[in-house]
């Protein structure tokens, strides 16, 4: 079977894998689509690992059920999450689910990028979803994304009527601007550098989109904010100096959310004075457990996220190195799909 190997951005591989043997439990599925994500292209979180085999957001069709599955069948529909909690220690008691051991070994064989792909055991009883047949292969990629979204979204504790600021208008702050408007929340503001990016926020119903460009950015969000200062701040991208500027930003008793990670060696310096007499809350948001994996797909489902407002390119596994390229600069993309041939 065909599979993508990644050593860097800029060496992407397409091998040749046996197909994976299954055992008691476990589910083997046919690769239909997977989507990319930023962080497949984070080269200091990826390169030390390589080669490796990414893919974490498919969607495909069993192929074969191992002894003791009862739940699911051959030629069944299915969204795979390659991350499991296993809902009993104290991490998940407490819904801390992306803090369980079990959650950060567990993971999807070769990946999700392979024309095969083994579901473990304990991923089989947590997180498998059927697909309703109205919910693409395509839209069922967004499944994980969105999720971590829904997740991000929950942290940041979005209330009706608090004004929110994204600063990144990608695929992610598109569904994070949009989840904060079926929150209640108003105005929802999306900042990014890219006209392209912009509009498709506008086109999608956020109220506001700003060119961090145009000039001050803390006048422009004034200008459309009512003179006052954002209660959330979401920064999606992964750079110390969007971490910096969403501090900056936040209002007196707001929130920042932090959604991707800077490398390891990066620091952020923040004035305790100014956090604690503006009582600002930071926070962070890494992943989604099976909770918020169930909530995307409803979404999806019910059409509260709109797949074609998100997905923008598509790829053949063969191409894959093309599609790696794209998400590491990204320019008018938002988020790129693998769908296998």
């Amino acid at each position: 079977m065909l599979a993508v190997e990644y050593h860097s951005n800029d060496d992407v591989r397409i091998v040749d894998l046996p197909v994976p043997e299954i055992g008691v439990g476990e589910l083997l599925v046919q690769l239909r689509a997977c989507g990319l994500c930023a962080s497949d292209v984070m080269e200091w979180y990826m390169k030390p690992r390589a080669p490796m085999y990414p893919g974490h957001e498919p969607a495909g069709v069993i192929a074969a059920v191992g002894e003791g599955v009862q739940q699911f069948t051959v030629g069944q529909r299915v969204f795979v999450h390659h991350h499991v909690p296993c809902m009993v220690c104290h991490f998940c008691q407490r819904g801390s689910f992306s803090q369980c051991v079990t959650f950060r070994g567990t993971r999807l064989h070769p990946g999700g990028l392979s024309e095969y792909i083994r579901v473990p055991a304990v991923n089989v009883q947590i997180d498998v979803l059927p697909l309703p047949d109205d919910v693409s292969f395509e839209a069922a990629t967004l499944i994980e994304p969105l999720a971590c979204c829904v997740r991000g979204i929950n942290r940041a504790a979005i209330q009706a009527g608090d004004s929110v600021l994204a600063l990144g208008a990608g695929s992610n702050g598109l569904m994070m601007t949009q989840l904060a408007q079926q929150r209640g929340a108003m105005p929802v503001i999306i900042v990014d550098p890219i006209a392209y990016r912009r509009q498709r926020a506008l086109d999608s119903g956020i109220d506001y989109a700003l060119d961090p460009q145009e000039g001050n950015l803390l006048e422009q969000v004034f200008a459309v904010n009512g003179g006052r200062r954002p209660d959330v701040v979401l920064v999606t991208p992964s750079s110390i100096s969007a971490m910096k500027q969403g501090v900056e930003l936040a209002g007196p008793g707001g929130t920042v959310l932090f959604f991707a990670p800077p490398p390891p060696t990066e620091v952020l310096g923040i004035s305790p004075h100014h956090f604690f007499f503006q009582e600002i809350t930071l926070r962070a948001s890494y992943s989604a457990g099976p909770y918020e994996t169930r909530h995307a797909l409803e979404l999806l489902r019910n059409k509260r996220m709109q797949a074609e407002q998100v997905i923008t390119h598509r790829f053949a596994l063969r191409d894959a190195a093309q599609a790696f390229r794209l998400v590491a600069k990204p320019g008018d993309a938002l988020k790129a799909v693998i769908v296998a041939d």
